[in-house]
């Protein structure tokens, strides 16, 4: 790691004292990803010279690494003939993805001039680019189920393969894929004349084109897969996902989540408009801003009903209930909504993470109730128009109760969203932090006008 900050440290000297002849030396040590790294750390107009100095193939491995901005802007400055020259070096999934980038006539253009593989792009760019089809690759290993061991062997052998094969899919004579065979079982079978189609295990594990990607992951997860086979309707083999596709899957699917959880958007870390990002945050700092409408509306409302140094007591306490109520439900609906992503509830189970949630809230606000009350009786209390024994408990009481309802309302606010097909990331964090906002206020004062027609104050 050091030899490659080293490395970085002397890229930057270079590109500052433009030493282009030094820096495509340099260039050559690193990684395509470390490669990408510089490119994007580099200012915007230079990017498109570092990018030249690199050879078609490297190029080819560079594009693949960039983020979707600086792989648009570099692509912005190429040539339709020099993106063809780079694309002949790329498989045809990554291809895809690297057209999509382009407008419908340039990407055509370079269709037109590409030597092989013009087809198979065609077909992959047809798919949404967050499905199992847009994420697939055609380039796998697929041998006829009457194929025999021998003939399977010589004709995987003859293949120009960039990647090692670990495993072949077994087709009938419609393509449609019956299973699997691996390498290592091939290689020890006595028999070689024995047909792939009784060697092969059955591939029980499949998606279709317009399967989400979330779940294609999902099912490489939970299956420990390499790759996944896709197929249409019929079990014609289509192409495969493999596992470096997800890992960036799982990546952009959990980034998304933390994103939509806090009102924004990751596209504002390309964008660099103050605009656009007030576009995407704006929607939910309304609402925000309506709730603290709603609860000035709830605070006028209880001081018509005491004396001003009562107000002004109980204020001493509304932002710790408020801040301890919405952490609370903020805690409760990033566990349920990562838990929901990940698939980990079933029916049976909803119910008992409810009186979980609910027992955790009850934990937390008596030992965090003890400590305010506590805080309020020896502190705070003295100095108040109430009672500092009435003063704790109300207080106490009401951080209790409110930290409880949050723990139980976060819960079961993803939960109600998911069951109504509605993301419950998109809506979730500002929903929850908003109502429990005005849930706390009402807890909390109407603890407290409970406790002052039944106690001495």
């Amino acid at each position: 790691m050091k030899d490659i900050n080293r490395t970085k440290e002397q890229i930057q000297f270079c590109i500052r004292g433009e030493l282009w002849d030094q820096l495509f030396g340099l260039l050559e040590e690193l990684h395509p990803a470390d490669i990408a790294d510089v490119i994007e750390d580099a200012q915007d107009e230079v990017q498109s010279r570092i990018f030249e100095l690199l050879s078609d193939e490297t190029k080819a491995d560079v594009i693949a690494e960039l983020d979707d901005s600086t792989e648009a802007d570099i692509l912005e400055e190429l040539s339709v003939e020099e993106i063809s020259d780079i694309a002949d070096e790329m498989a045809p999934d990554d291809i895809a993805d690297m057209l999509s980038e382009l407008d419908e006539e340039r990407s055509e253009e370079v269709l037109e001039l590409m030597e092989e593989d013009s087809e198979e792009v065609r077909e992959l760019l047809q798919y949404e680019e967050d499905t199992a089809g847009g994420r697939m690759t055609t380039d796998f290993v697929a041998l006829p189920d009457t194929a025999t061991v021998k003939e399977a062997l010589i004709h995987i052998g003859s293949l120009k393969l960039d990647e090692p094969v670990y495993f072949a899919y077994v087709v009938d004579t419609n393509n449609i894929l019956t299973g699997y065979v691996q390498i290592w079982q091939m290689l020890k079978t006595e028999n070689r004349q024995k047909p792939l189609g009784l060697l092969a295990e059955e591939n029980t594990l499949t998606v279709t084109p317009d399967t989400d990607q979330e779940t294609v992951a999902r099912i490489m997860s939970k299956y420990d897969l390499s790759s996944l086979p896709v197929i249409d309707i019929e079990g014609h083999l289509l192409g495969r996902v493999t596992v470096d596709d997800i890992i960036d899957v799982l990546e952009e699917e959990a980034s998304e989540d933390i994103f939509k959880l806090a009102g924004s958007d990751d596209a504002e870390l390309e964008d660099p408009s103050p605009f656009s990002s007030c576009k995407t945050r704006l929607p939910w700092l309304l609402i925000t801003l309506g709730t603290g409408f709603v609860t000035s509306m709830i605070l006028k409302g209880f001081m018509q009903s005491i004396t001003t140094m009562e107000v002004l007591a109980l204020s001493f306490f509304v932002p710790i209930v408020m801040g301890m109520g919405g952490n609370t439900g903020i805690q409760s609906a990033t566990l349920i909504i990562r838990g929901l992503a990940l698939d980990s509830f079933n029916e049976k189970a909803l119910y008992r993470l409810l009186l979980r949630e609910m027992a955790t809230g009850m934990l937390m606000g008596a030992i965090c109730g003890s400590v305010i009350g506590i805080w309020a009786r020896f502190v705070i209390g003295s100095s108040t128009a109430f009672h500092p024994a009435f003063l704790a408990l109300s207080v106490g009481l009401a951080l209790f109760s409110a930290m409880m309802f949050a723990a139980i309302f976060g819960a079961a606010v993803p939960l109600i969203l998911n069951r109504f097909k509605v993301d419950p990331a998109v809506a979730s964090g500002p929903f929850v932090s908003a109502s429990n906002d005005i849930f706390a206020l009402l807890i909390y004062y109407g603890v407290t006008f409970l406790m002052i027609s039944v106690l001495p104050v």
